[in-house]
């Protein structure tokens, strides 16, 4: 994953402030204990030398209740003089940190970033669709602004949509079938419409996931409408219906496994990518040494590391690769086949490229 928007805090000089907290409020009590932790926060920030007027500003952002349901977090990167970056994050951190130092701490969110998953949902029924974007900006698919404004609801604007007996009996029967016409018709040309506007936010957006739900033939429809490259990415999900909230139980629960599911398979692609290139000497490096020399000469076209089995000097390593515009990935920390928890794929290697043969490896048994 590519995150420009990192950009302003590497560009500073220090000192960088650094808090990553789990700002979940499900409850009274959730609310209570995250006033309690954020206090010993503000406590040792303070006496690291951060100013009271940016820790004041930093709890009103962190306390304030989001539009974000359930389970989520947050980081943000400040200089003793302005907030840099505040971002909601779709799950708490592993672990919650807050540091001011010469440099940013950045490993507690680069480990989140297999969660960082833009949705596109599509909710259809035979009239039309309801669209809703879950972004880096709006991690929550059912809460809080959608981000598509007046793309957020597709009405096809044919609405002969109920087949009905229009009396008469057999000698009317021509009547009927013509009637039944005119309903396919409408339908088909509200697919189209809906199938255009979901193009449009794909070529405008970058989504990684399309999830499909709602009346199963206007589903049928619009999978017939869309282009081939749309159809294959689509998503079925059962239990939407429009005008309906998102955040209701079953529908939720399985919007979720969806998601885990996708993340999952993102996750394995990316280790068995690796694994393979590792295997056939292809373009990438393994081991915390190796990495450090592809980052120095600009190889790494995308830095991998496993949460939670990162090397020494994993921040100065996440650091380089940004100012180098490398993407960054993080994986499961069962995942094997990192040498050191740490690889890069490459742009392009040369003869003095470190050999990235897990078998010429020497060190822990991870290499092996």
């Amino acid at each position: 994953m590519k995150l420009p928007w990192l950009t302003p805090v590497l560009d500073q000089s220090g000192p960088i402030l650094s808090v990553h907290l789990d700002t979940t409020r499900t409850d009274p009590s959730a609310a209570a204990e995250l006033e309690a932790r954020w206090a010993q926060m503000r406590s040792r920030l303070r006496a690291d030398g951060a100013p009271p007027e940016l820790l004041a500003e930093i709890e009103e952002s962190v306390l304030s209740p989001s539009s974000l349901g359930g389970r989520h977090g947050r980081s943000i990167f400040a200089t003793d003089t302005e907030i840099l970056v505040d971002r909601v994050l779709p799950v708490p951190p592993l672990r919650e940190s807050a540091h001011r130092g010469e440099f940013p701490e950045l490993l507690p969110l680069l480990q989140l970033i297999p969660f960082a998953v833009s949705q596109l949902l599509i909710v259809v029924d035979r009239a039309g669709a309801d669209l809703h974007l879950r972004s880096a900006e709006n991690p929550s698919i059912s809460h809080g602004p959608n981000g598509l404004g007046e793309d957020s609801a597709v009405e096809g604007g044919h609405d002969v949509l109920h087949k009905a007996s229009v009396g008469g009996g057999p000698q009317h029967g021509w009547r009927a079938d013509n009637f039944e016409a005119r309903v396919e018709d409408s339908w088909e040309r509200n697919a189209d419409a809906v199938a255009g506007s979901v193009e449009k936010i794909l070529r405008e957006r970058q989504v990684d996931m399309v999830m499909l739900s709602g009346d199963v033939r206007a589903i049928g429809l619009l999978r017939e409408a869309l282009g081939r490259e749309t159809r294959d990415r689509l998503i079925e999900v059962q239990g939407g219906s429009r005008g309906v909230a998102l955040d209701r139980g079953p529908f939720r629960e399985e919007l979720n496994d969806a998601t885990d599911t996708f993340i999952a398979a993102r996750q394995h692609e990316l280790a068995e990518r690796f694994r393979e290139s590792q295997a056939r000497d292809g373009a990438s490096v393994g081991g915390a040494t190796e990495v450090a020399q592809a980052l120095a000469r600009g190889q790494v076209e995308e830095l991998v590391f496993v949460s939670g089995n990162e090397p020494a000097g994993i921040e100065e390593l996440l650091r380089t690769a940004l100012s180098t515009d490398a993407a960054i990935s993080a994986l499961e920390e069962d995942t094997l086949g990192i040498p050191e928890g740490i690889g890069a794929l490459l742009r392009w290697r040369d003869g003095s490229t470190p050999s990235n043969s897990i078998g010429s490896m020497s060190g822990d048994s991870r290499r092996e």
